[in-house]
């Protein structure tokens, strides 16, 4: 996994007091990580594009047009002039080059680049800002984003336009705003710009925000010979209203490495799968228990009791009795969106709308997980956000495939199977939604197509 921040002006001023760097350098680097990128991926003379704007990342962009001018046709477009000290510096560099300055944009670019505004945005845009941008995004060009891409402020936020990148190339390190899930519509692909030292120097700070990556998921593969079903959890799922909820769960559950699952309701559904049980009450000998989707109205009294690693999802989010599982170990929450905010209200920590939460992710978990700092809590969206002990994992593998009813039930599946399965609820949390994500993106047909059955054989032959 990689480090993220909330912002890097603590890294910059550490590369300038312990090694010696000057800002000059560090926008040296910052330019020529774009520069190199440009040049392992399109031939010389090819048309860029650099539009800049007034700070210290319009200056980014000017040396990029120094570093490539001679090589590339390159036109740089300042909409705003130039303001900050460094960005006049540069500008000045770049008109001793004979770099062309234009007065309009116009199409016919092959490389568009965005160094407008950074990650230092903390306005809404003016009229001409959006009109610049939406020129931008209107050209036929491969789209880069200097650092992030304009009209995405210091919060991820997005009101009503943002550069529409082919890639981002942050600058130093990542960025928390990279990963709101209004960016996602806009940075494209994330790559991390070296600024003149390594990644490991240059983070030299600790942070609480990591993003997760493939090599983190950990699949419940079995390499003993002399073993048995025994050996990797019985998995109990709560079978409630809306049968076939819980009935994916069960399947998912036991597709994902359980040795036994049992459907729990106070009566055998007709479509339950040769392969799962079925019981009226939780037994002795489970490990793990979901409970949640589909769920109606249920008799929860026994199961609050319990001391068992739980995966609750759905329905729960929405009755006062989840309160009684918050203070217990082992237990992971599943909400999307509009469950969370159910949560949240019923935990006295914030009375907002869907709306409101979808602006200030990281804030209302942070909040959550300061509030209940043993619980796991998975906050479903464009990217997925894990919290447990003040720390958040980011999943940014998902795609619009697992928008479909039943995506949550396999996942509340996967995390009550590993959790049988020995798995911490933090790590069991963290490999089954990576799991559900990547067979997400290893899906062949149609985006619109994948069911949840589709999508646990997916899970099924994932190769990593």
């Amino acid at each position: 996994m990689q480090k993220v921040y909330h912002e890097v002006n603590q890294l910059d001023r550490h590369c300038y007091e312990a090694f010696g760097l000057s800002e000059d350098i560090l926008m040296e680097n910052a330019a020529r990580a774009i520069s190199d990128a440009i040049v392992q991926n399109f031939s010389p003379n090819k048309k860029v594009l650099i539009v800049s704007g007034v700070g210290n990342n319009g200056a980014d962009g000017i040396v990029v047009a120094r570093h490539l001018h001679g090589d590339y046709n390159v036109s740089l477009y300042l909409p705003f002039g130039a303001k900050s000290p460094m960005c006049v510096l540069q500008l000045q560099r770049a008109k001793q080059l004979g770099i062309s300055i234009v007065e309009k944009i116009e199409d016919g670019y092959d490389i568009v680049i965005d160094a407008l505004f950074g990650t230092g945005l903390n306005k809404p845009l003016n009229s001409r800002a959006v009109e610049v941008i939406e020129q931008m995004n209107a050209l036929s060009g491969f789209k880069i984003a200097c650092d992030i891409a304009s009209g995405i402020d210091s919060e991820g936020e997005v009101e009503g336009v943002a550069f529409e990148a082919h890639t981002t190339i942050t600058m130093g390190a990542l960025k928390k705003s990279l990963f709101s899930d209004k960016a996602k519509e806009y940075v494209g692909e994330i790559e991390v710009a070296h600024l003149g030292v390594t990644r490991r120097l240059y983070e030299a700070y600790d942070t609480s925000i990591f993003l997760l990556e493939k090599s983190d998921m950990r699949l419940p593969h079995r390499h003993k010979a002399n073993t048995h079903k025994g050996n990797y959890g019985h998995v109990h799922v709560i079978v409630g209203e809306q049968e076939g909820a819980g009935i994916m769960a069960a399947m998912s559950a036991f597709r994902f490495g359980s040795g036994l699952v049992t459907a729990v309701s106070p009566s055998k559904p007709a479509n339950l799968p040769l392969y799962l049980m079925h019981s009226r009450s939780i037994g002795s000998h489970c490990s793990a228990l979901a409970l949640g989707m589909g769920l109606g109205d249920f008799d929860l009294s026994k199961i609050l009791e319990l001391d068992i690693p739980m995966v609750v999802d759905a329905d729960m989010f929405y009755k006062d009795e989840i309160k009684q599982l918050l203070n217990k170990e082992q237990i992971v929450l599943t909400p999307h969106p509009k469950e969370f905010v159910s949560l949240l209200k019923l935990c006295n920590i914030a009375d907002i709308s869907v709306g409101e939460l979808q602006s200030s992710r990281f804030k209302y978990l942070e909040l959550f997980s300061t509030q209940y700092p043993n619980i796991v809590l998975l906050l479903k969206g464009a990217n997925v956000l894990i919290a447990h002990q003040e720390k958040i994992y980011i999943n940014t593998l998902g795609s619009a495939t697992l928008a479909k009813g039943g995506s949550g039930d396999v996942l509340a599946g996967l995390i009550a199977s590993l959790l049988a399965q020995n798995y911490s609820p933090l790590d069991a949390t963290i490999s089954a939604s990576l799991a559900h994500t990547m067979a997400s993106r290893q899906y062949t047909k149609n985006s619109y197509a994948m069911t949840p059955l589709e999508l646990i054989e997916t899970i099924a032959l994932l190769k990593v």
